[in-house]
């Protein structure tokens, strides 16, 4: 057996990954569990996206390899998207590159920018990738506490009084999973100015912006915010293509480059029918949110009756595709997933996997019908 690679001993393998494995090992067993761990979309997308797949994947000459920045028709749509959604003006030859789904983005973005020695801030509780992706281009994480008293937003006071001597990059990521907090502008405005005073690149990972969320915001749409921070966007939860993926970074020109000198020595580019399928699907209007959203709300109330039944306290004011809330009592949330899972056979997020900031809380996705969340309520009241 050959050795493994050394970056490999400071990641694991990923919480999901695992926990599939053994919820597809009781069903084995014949237990018929219900999965309310995971965000993937199970709706499907606006049927013109699906027609213009498979009208172009009939066509000749689309089976070949694509540019490594996407289609010019690709970038256009983008931007145009940001223009309509975001108020945001990117050229669409230079500043915007798409993506293999952003979670491609976040190792190219590590990959290109970081070495051995430079440090990297990152959430707790925050999306799990961030750290791992850090980590495997060398770097070391600084962690920085969300709190529930602070609206889930960093405390920048108190990061002003740490050294952030060789920080490079700090990732953000708001409307925020798991916590499901809604950005502000003058929360965009701050975090600018921290990352401009300190020589620190903002990530801003903005994949949940459309759901369950009136007012999408990008921190591009910040004065000056093109010097200081990138955005990545998806179109996994606002148009239900979560394993179609597709995403984007936006920022300015010469870090564009930088990522692209990176992500050209890692495909080929991304087959043809799929991005003509995003032009289609960046052109919806915002009757195709509103009507994804009118769904989501009435799971969210299913949701909200679950937890309720669990004990946990919530707030009712929160976007994305999750709902994060508080385990009374001083629950374990490991043991409490576990002890939801093995008595009821209902599987629920513990809160614990995205940081020790989130060990009392337990994080429910919406991609489930009403009648499968009545099915776990039920199965709740009966169990536990």
């Amino acid at each position: 057996m050959l050795k493994a690679s050394n970056r490999l001993n400071f990641i694991e393998e990923y919480y999901f990954s695992k926990k599939l494995k053994e919820i597809d090992d009781l069903k084995k067993m014949g237990r018929n569990i219900i999965n309310l761990g995971i965000g993937s979309p199970d709706l499907p997308p606006h049927i013109d996206v699906i027609k213009t797949l498979n009208e172009f994947s009939s066509k000749d000459g689309v089976h070949c390899y694509q540019s490594y920045r996407g289609l010019s028709v690709l970038r256009e749509a983008f931007s145009r998207w940001y223009k309509a959604f975001y108020r945001v003006n990117l050229n669409p030859e230079t500043e915007i590159l798409p993506l293999i789904g952003s979670k491609e983005g976040i190792v190219h973005l590590s990959m290109a920018l970081l070495d051995a020695g430079d440090k990297v801030l990152v959430p707790n509780p925050g999306y799990p990738a961030y750290k791992a992706a850090a980590k495997l281009a060398g770097a070391e994480c600084i962690e920085y506490e969300l709190c529930e008293n602070n609206n889930w937003f960093p405390d920048l006071d108190s990061l002003e009084q740490m050294d952030l001597k060789n920080v490079k990059i700090m990732w953000i990521n708001y409307p925020n999973m798991p916590t499901g907090q809604l950005p502000t502008k003058e929360f965009f405005k701050k975090i600018i100015e921290f990352g401009k005073s300190n020589n620190i690149l903002i990530c801003h990972d903005n994949p949940y912006s459309f759901i369950l969320n009136d007012n999408p915001l990008s921190i591009l749409e910040i004065d000056n915010a093109m010097d200081y921070a990138v955005e990545l966007n998806s179109l996994s939860k606002s148009h239900n293509m979560a394993g179609w993926r597709m995403g984007m970074l936006a920022g300015n020109k010469d870090l564009m480059n930088t990522v692209l000198q990176f992500k050209s020595n890692m495909d080929s580019g991304m087959f043809l029918p799929i991005q003509m399928a995003a032009v289609k699907a960046l052109l919806l209007t915002k009757e195709w949110y509103g009507s994804l959203n009118d769904i989501y709300k009435k799971r969210r109330e299913k949701v909200f009756e679950l937890v309720e039944l669990l004990n946990c306290t919530y707030e009712k004011n929160q976007g994305g595709m999750f709902v994060w809330a508080k385990l009374n009592n001083g629950n374990d949330c490991y043991s409490f997933t576990d002890n939801t899972l093995n008595k009821a056979d209902v599987f629920i997020t513990p809160g614990g996997i995205f940081g020790s900031a989130g060990n009392n809380y337990i994080r429910i996705s919406l991609c489930a019908s009403e009648n499968i969340f009545q099915e776990a309520i039920n199965r709740i009241k009966k169990s536990l």
